[in-house]
């Protein structure tokens, strides 16, 4: 029988979320464990592009980020949690620069701040810090190897949690987070870990969809967990499709910024020969390129589906290559490595899913439902991103509220006196599967219907018909779980077949188009916007 590990503080999930929360409670000098299912940076904060948004230009105001905000959020932002983000942007951003992140440093043209600022669509102003096209990849990193020095650090790489453990399953009269089951994948086992608290940070669930932008790990764990849990959710529905995923057999997930567009790239029809021909996008929206990103994937979408083309352009050829090379210095190594020159050629580009805008329902602190329960970043619902999330809010997000809920932790959580005992995780009446295929096929069936019934438009019939296969799906998963052992596969398909339910669920019960939600059967927004919200005990 395996020992319980214990922990004051449990973060599960290793993005910008989980890593600034875990440094910030470390700097305090708690014991904190940080979970990751693979290495210590794969997850989607590693392949964000753009930048961070934050007031930081003398001609900017913290009224415009909110009202540009909540423009884009199509009137289901939560104003006061806007307002509390965009407030702390800067503050965040600092401590990003204290740590060291790379940021790209400004020239004489920028007006004074030491670093560069963009811009990218929905936002009225430049307000986007970047490290040329690769922040996340700056941003953690350089957490990263933070981490990895802190003595108050335990990392767990290449550990998924199957389940948190809260008074309520233990039969207590108090229901809390204890702790979760970890699966080792390396060793094969479960694992008891025990803490004050556990912060859920894994990121969203866009690998539910056949195409996505998101690396493999975005399953929606810990929306899962959250709901078995007894956590409500909300907005679901609003999954947001990165309009410019390159159109290549040879980089399916690898995404072309949104800052291309903010620096002068436009979207082109493909012509009857496969070159470039018009631009469209002025027909969707007067802000073309500009408009927001759920406009613009809906806008290639129409496009493609109406000449039967598999992709359209994005052309920057038209800027000085010099310009193009410094701004975008990865995009254009990649793209050369497959053959693509993006200061002479135009790139193929479709839609694809990139980023869950609903999750758990947290407040200002973080906290979640059930007390020493916190969520943060993409796997939470703060109400900031409402119906649509703007570009580069995501990563402020993260930040700004992984220092709150450090915050709350440390003023909050109860003494090491007060844990009880955890019991071992149970896998005494399970076998050994001999019959994986059974998990590898299920999981291409649900990333196929989610895509073809859940998609960029959807209608009542399609919502109706993967509805009825997700029940059927989520019956046999739910038999092959309780009669086999955990294996990582496993349990993201279990996670990521519940959060497709709850994504079908809340679609069916909104009966109007808004934001990233688009159904042709209801087109229409209605006068009242309210959240779609989702109880476990309803």
């Amino acid at each position: 029988m395996r020992s319980t590990i214990r922990h004051e503080v449990l973060v599960i999930g290793s993005g910008a979320a989980g890593l600034s929360l875990a440094l910030r409670l470390a700097e305090a000098g708690t014991q904190v464990a940080v979970l990751s299912k693979a290495g210590l940076t794969e997850g989607s904060t590693l392949y964000a592009q753009g930048g961070i948004s934050a007031v930081l230009a003398g001609d900017d105001t913290v009224e415009s980020h909110v009202q540009d905000t909540l423009n884009a959020g199509a009137g289901l932002c939560e104003e006061r949690t806007v307002r509390f983000t965009v407030e702390n942007g800067p503050a965040s951003i600092h401590w990003l620069i204290n740590q060291g992140v790379p940021f790209t440093q400004a020239g004489p043209e920028d007006g004074g701040f030491p670093f560069h600022l963009t811009r990218e669509g929905g936002h009225s102003h430049r307000r986007v810090i970047h490290a040329a096209d690769s922040t996340g990849h700056a941003v953690e990193t350089t957490l990263e190897s933070l981490a990895r020095k802190h003595p108050n650090v335990h990392l767990y790489e290449h550990h998924i949690a199957v389940d948190l453990i809260t008074g309520t399953k233990l039969g207590l009269s108090q229901n809390r987070c204890l702790g979760a089951y970890v699966f080792d994948i390396k060793a094969g086992h479960v694992q008891t870990l025990a803490a004050r608290a556990v912060v859920l940070a894994t990121g969203g669930a866009n690998q539910a969809y056949l195409y996505s932008s998101n690396p493999h790990a975005a399953s929606g764990d810990g929306i899962a967990m959250a709901w078995r849990a007894g956590c409500r959710v909300a907005n679901m529905e609003f999954m947001q499709f990165h309009p410019t995923c390159l159109f290549h057999p040879e980089a399916r997930s690898f995404l072309i910024t949104e800052a291309m567009r903010g620096e002068g790239a436009v979207l082109r029809l493909p012509d009857d020969d496969s070159k470039p021909g018009e631009r469209f996008m002025h027909r969707f929206d007067p802000r073309a390129e500009l408009a927001p990103r759920d406009i613009v994937a809906r806008a290639i979408d129409h496009e493609i589906k109406r000449l039967g083309r598999d992709f359209v352009y994005l052309d920057i050829s038209h800027k000085p290559a010099d310009f193009v090379i410094s701004h975008f210095p990865n995009i254009y190594r990649r793209c050369m490595a497959l053959g693509l020159d993006i200061t002479r050629v135009p790139l193929p580009v479709v839609p694809a899913a990139h980023y869950t805008c609903g999750g758990v329902m947290t407040d200002l602190d973080g906290r979640t439902d059930v007390p020493g329960l916190y969520a943060v970043g993409e796997t939470a619902y703060t109400g900031l991103h409402g119906a649509n999330r703007m570009a580069s809010n995501s990563l402020l997000e993260c930040l700004v509220f992984a220092a709150a809920a450090a915050n709350h932790i440390l003023q909050h959580a109860p003494d090491r006196e007060s844990w009880p005992d955890l019991p071992p995780w149970d896998e005494s009446r399970v076998t050994d599967s001999d019959e994986e295929v059974v998990v590898s096929h299920n999981w291409l069936e649900l990333r196929r219907f989610m895509w073809d019934y859940v998609g960029i438009v959807r209608t009542d019939k399609r919502l109706q018909r993967a509805k009825h296969r997700i029940d059927l799906l989520r019956g046999e998963i739910h038999d092959y779980y309780e009669n086999f052992r955990v294996s990582a596969d496993l349990i993201e398909l279990r996670n990521l077949a519940l959060v497709s339910d709850l994504i079908i669920r809340s679609a069916l019960l909104r009966r109007e188009s808004r934001g990233l939600h688009f159904n042709l059967n209801h087109p229409e927004m209605l006068p009242n916007p309210v959240n779609t919200v989702l109880s476990p005990q309803a």
